[in-house]
């Protein structure tokens, strides 16, 4: 027998091991889908036997009541009236299995059913599959109204097509949203903290702030130190979009954005455009995140600069979520008016 250090020995020893992780991966997704697959049927029967029936809210109540009695006694808790109602649910909006993805677990699904707009809920959906949100980053997500604040800047089209595209990003301005949302630093509204704390906060939670930020952005470094002339210049933080396939460089700033931090960024993505950037990358993103924003002061400091660069705000709770539902509704509304 070879001696169990040599080099082929631990190759046998990944190869196993990587197809003991991969059996694993499959035999949960095969289990996953059977799963949801029985739910689903399950719920198929209650509601064929409901039409078949009487179908008036009362006798709806009493049939789930009666049949987790008697489901239980053969098969256990798993068939609380609340499960019973949550099956019934998923066959009454997905009446198509073949709509449904076999990517999500029944966790995800029962998250999604809480959702009772459908565009809203099929955006969801989209964002679960593309970017594998686990069930944290999806209620994290939900309850930060991310769907809310995207479509709060865009038009009805916009709005809709967000519902059904895999990715959220493809052009430079979708790296924008109405404001980007850090409850996860557990950083006080009326704390007073400097942009070092705010930046050293977003590096401990870096796995949130990626997400937060939106898909495809990947971290390359903090204080980043670039030179002209000898002089020494930090950019607080730098990504590179993989989608974009291009650099995006943040700034934080705790206060309202002035005219020089505007012209401070703009120099920044000139200097990454000559000198960081290869032959395949697109020209940079820059961002300045700031807690205020001056909207004319920016109109008029950005007038004939780079159109990649944003001046966005950030907060440190989650926004309302309602005034938000009402600004994107009766953004809705209007343009169906206007049609």
């Amino acid at each position: 027998m070879s001696n169990p250090t040599d080099h082929q020995y631990h190759e046998l020893v990944d190869t196993i091991s990587t197809a003991f992780r991969e059996g694993q991966q499959k035999t949960v997704s095969a289990i996953n889908a059977g799963l949801v697959f029985t739910y689903w049927q399950i719920g198929q029967h209650i509601v064929e036997y409901e039409q078949k029936g009487k179908a008036q809210a009362a006798y709806g109540k009493q049939l789930l009541k009666q049949l987790s009695a008697d489901l239980k006694l053969k098969h256990g808790k798993g068939f609380s009236i609340s499960n019973l109602q949550r099956f019934r649910q998923f066959y009454i909006q997905n009446s198509n299995y073949a709509t449904v993805s076999h990517n999500l677990s029944w966790s995800h699904h029962v998250e999604l059913l809480k959702i009772d707009n459908v565009t809203e809920r099929s955006f969801y959906t989209q964002q679960c599959i593309s970017a594998n949100w686990s069930i944290r980053e999806l209620k994290r997500q939900k309850d930060s109204g991310l769907f809310l604040r995207l479509a709060a800047s865009k038009d009805k089209e916009q709005v809709l097509a967000l519902a059904t595209q895999q990715a959220l990003v493809n052009k430079p301005e979708d790296v924008q949203r109405d404001s980007y949302v850090f409850e996860f630093l557990g950083l006080p509204e009326k704390q007073h903290y400097s942009e070092k704390d705010l930046e050293d906060a977003l590096c401990q939670h870096l796995e949130q702030f990626l997400l937060e930020l939106g898909k495809g952005f990947t971290f390359v470094g903090r204080q980043y130190r670039i030179t002209l002339n000898n002089t020494y210049y930090k950019v607080d933080l730098v990504f590179y979009h993989r989608i974009l396939h291009c650099f995006v460089l943040i700034d934080l700033k705790i206060n309202d954005v002035k005219h020089h931090d505007i012209g401070q960024m703009n120099m920044y993505m000139g200097y990454f455009a000559a000198e960081e950037n290869i032959e395949s990358d697109n020209p940079p993103i820059g961002i300045i995140l700031s807690k205020d924003k001056d909207e004319l002061l920016v109109e008029y400091a950005t007038y004939g600069m780079d159109t990649n660069l944003f001046v966005q705000k950030y907060q440190l709770y989650l926004p309302n979520e309602e005034e938000l539902r009402r600004e994107v509704e009766a953004t809705l509304i209007e343009q169906s008016h206007d049609e």
